[in-house]
């Protein structure tokens, strides 16, 4: 018997099958749907295109001029003709009479007008880039107005409430310019600029179109003009670079730049030939309102890269004065107002003279030029006849706080009569107007001076902070010009400055200033021509000087040379020179006020000798003109005593007044090398030393007051 079949499991789809079947025609019905909506957007856009490109968009010239106005806060006028619409993936803009207002506080009506204006702009660039980039422009009789206000807190050309954001030019790939100016004002860099544009025959047929440009403006009331030209490569070439070159000419500057620019106002990436020259080169950086030292005439060199906010000039090379130079250079520009100019620097030079260094620590750089370094630095500022030698440049201040900069400047050699410098380092790290040198290092007579300086200008009073440090140096290198011979010695010494002064500028600094310089001679030997003119023992001084044999080796056990600095005045603490024959002493001291002179040296014997002066050498004048007064009152009195004893019971008595016992009490020298102050200074004994200076400044304005016993003031 046959099994019976369910009809239904034979005649039925699976149930699968069916919902398949289901997904697949919503899935068509999706994709249709779809397709019909892009379609029907494509439709859209294209009539859109279509209603643009057949009318130029003329009708879009209201709708233009409000949206632009409220956009910007400004008044946005198109008194002509207008144009707006896309071709296909480039944005024509044309318009006839358009402006475009000035915030009320501006002293011109419009930032910028124009007769026509018609360009190509980039659809993508305009819609999402953060830079419109133009392929092409035309623009007769423009005129543009960038205006800063008095405190440099708003521009014209920042809309809305933007602040002062720093000028960006427009990527324009290709221009035609004619009967167009442009105008910028900044009263804070006391910087005004004219510019006229004119149109001119490309006299080289691969440029299609040519932009010749002159102006005029002052800066820091000094007048100076520019000129130059920009050609455009024609429409028909491919890939073709602008051809720019710019001079600008003012009677303290001239500055040349000529190169390839990738578009008529693209800089980036570009390599630009850079070239300046002047009297001085603080004219050159005051355009861009940075701060620097002054110098001798220049003549500079290098090549110019623009990278995002950088721009680099490489390959510097040049001179200023009689030192060549040659590194890099970068400024960072902001890109706000908020924020600071940065520089940085990398730079060497061969061979510096020593009349160019002046400048930097505020000298006069024309009196350098023509009276020399000696002859400028001791005539200046003279007062009641009296030459100075610190220099009373002030600091600007003000200008360094508009920048950032890291300097690292190295020096192979100083050419310069005194002593021999070699190998200078020098950091220079400015920080929202903190200065500091750091390092100052270089190589002096074989030994090596370190410093650290500190510039603190973030106030009014500005502080600065002085570290110098001398290491071992020999002493016949380093005062061979004072008379201390360069023969085979193993003479010694080091030296320390530590101070802090208050004042805009070198002397003022130093006028204030408190602190400490101590100079330690540990022991050895030298040799020198004037020993005995300090131990003045006339005996044996005149008998050398008959024999010819005043240069003689010297013997120093140990010495200190210190001083305490208290509100500029520098008074002994101690001087105190140990060496084999002699204890030298002295008190005294001298001022950074007016840059006197106030010392008296003295010499015991630790022999016995005859015909020993025992009276103080004394040292004063001013820095610019030292006086050393060797037979001083105390001489002559003795000189006297002797003569009084020669009448009254015989020549032999006479030298009675000479003679020196020898009873000079010898140094210990652990405080001595310690650098100690005069108050812990002892005898060999353990003695308390009172024949030192005490570091008081009161002692100096005493030995100052005290004419009879100097003779020299």
């Amino acid at each position: 018997m046959a099994q019976s079949v369910d009809s239904d499991s034979v005649t039925r789809p699976p149930l699968d099958a069916d919902l398949r079947d289901k997904r697949r025609l919503a899935g068509t019905h999706t994709l249709a749907t779809g397709i019909s909506i892009l379609a029907t957007l494509i439709g859209l856009i294209f009539l859109a295109w279509l209603v643009l490109f057949v009318t130029k968009g003329r009708f879009l010239k209201h709708t233009f001029e409000r949206i632009a106005s409220s956009h910007t806060g400004r008044s946005v006028k198109v008194a002509g003709d207008f144009n707006l619409y896309f071709d296909p993936f480039v944005t024509k803009f044309l318009a006839e009479g358009l402006s475009i207002s000035n915030p009320e506080w501006a002293s011109k009506p419009n930032l910028f007008q124009a007769k026509l204006i018609d360009t190509r702009i980039d659809t993508f660039s305009l819609l999402f880039g953060n830079q419109a980039k133009v392929n092409w422009i035309n623009l007769v009789d423009g005129a543009a107005d960038m205006e800063w206000d008095a405190r440099r807190k708003q521009n014209t050309w920042t809309f809305g409430k933007g602040g002062g954001k720093p000028f960006k030019m427009p990527l324009i790939q290709r221009a035609q310019i004619d009967g167009t100016t442009a105008r910028y004002r900044d009263p804070t860099m006391q910087l005004s600029v004219d510019v006229a544009f004119q149109a001119m025959r490309a006299q080289d047929n691969k440029f299609g179109n040519a932009v010749r440009f002159t102006g005029d403006g002052t800066m820091r009331d000094r007048p100076f003009r520019l000129w130059g030209s920009q050609s455009s490569p024609n429409q028909l070439m491919a890939g073709g670079t602008n051809k720019f070159d710019l001079h600008a000419k003012g009677a303290l500057f001239r500055i040349d730049i000529a190169g390839n620019l990738p578009g008529a106002t693209m800089i980036e990436g570009s390599d630009l030939a850079v070239a300046a020259r002047g009297p001085n080169i603080r004219y050159l950086f005051d355009l861009i309102g940075v701060a620097v030292p002054e110098t001798r005439t220049y003549r500079l060199k290098a090549h110019m890269v623009k990278q995002g906010q950088e721009y680099r000039f490489t390959r510097l090379t040049g001179f200023y004065g009689a030192s060549d130079i040659a590194g890099r250079f970068t400024a960072r520009v902001p890109a706000n107002s908020d924020e600071r100019m940065l520089l940085t620097a990398d730079i060497t030079s061969r061979h510096v003279d020593i009349i160019d260094v002046g400048p930097f620590i505020g000298y006069d750089a024309t009196a350098l030029a023509s009276k020399g370094a000696t002859a400028a630095a001791t005539t200046q500022n003279k007062r009641d006849g009296v030459p100075r030698i610190l220099p009373d440049a002030p600091l600007r201040s003000d200008s360094i706080k508009s920048f950032d900069a890291k300097v690292n400047y190295s020096i192979a050699t100083i050419n310069q009569p005194f002593i021999p410098v070699s190998n200078i380092v020098l950091g220079l790290d400015l920080d929202r107007s903190l200065l500091k040198l750091s390092p100052l290092n270089f190589d002096v007579s074989g030994g090596h001076l370190r410093s650290d300086i500190v510039i603190n200008a973030r106030t009014p009073s500005v502080v600065t902070d002085y570290d110098i440090r001398l290491s071992p140096t020999p002493i016949g290198k380093l005062l061979y010009k004072s008379g201390v011979a360069d023969a085979p010695a193993s003479g010694m010494m080091t030296a320390r400055v530590k101070m802090r002064g208050v004042g805009d500028s070198l002397r003022k600094s130093l006028a204030t200033s408190s602190g400490r310089i101590a100079v330690i001679l540990p022991k050895g030997t030298f040799w020198t021509q004037y020993i005995q003119l300090s131990e003045f023992d006339l005996g044996v001084f005149f008998q050398r000087l008959l024999q010819d044999k005043l240069k003689k080796p010297v013997q120093v056990n140990c010495g200190l040379i210190g001083f305490t600095v208290r509100d500029g005045i520098a008074a002994a603490d101690p001087i105190l020179i140990d060496t084999d024959k002699n204890v030298m002493t002295a008190k005294g001291g001298f001022s950074f006020r007016d840059e006197s002179l106030s010392l008296a040296f003295r010499a015991d014997g630790k022999k016995f000798s005859l015909f020993s002066g025992q009276s103080p050498v004394g040292i004063g004048g001013y820095f610019a003109k030292p006086q050393m007064q060797i037979i001083t009152p105390q001489l002559l009195a003795r000189g006297g005593a002797g003569l009084a004893l020669g009448l009254v019971a015989s020549p032999v008595a006479a030298i009675i007044a000479f003679v020196d016992p020898g009873d000079a009490k010898s140094a210990a020298c652990g405080p001595v090398l310690a650098g100690a102050k005069a108050s812990a200074q002892r005898t060999t004994k353990g003695e308390p030393r009172k024949d030192v200076g005490s570091g008081k400044s009161r002692d100096v304005k005493a030995e100052k007051t005290q004419k009879k016993f100097l003779g020299i003031f």
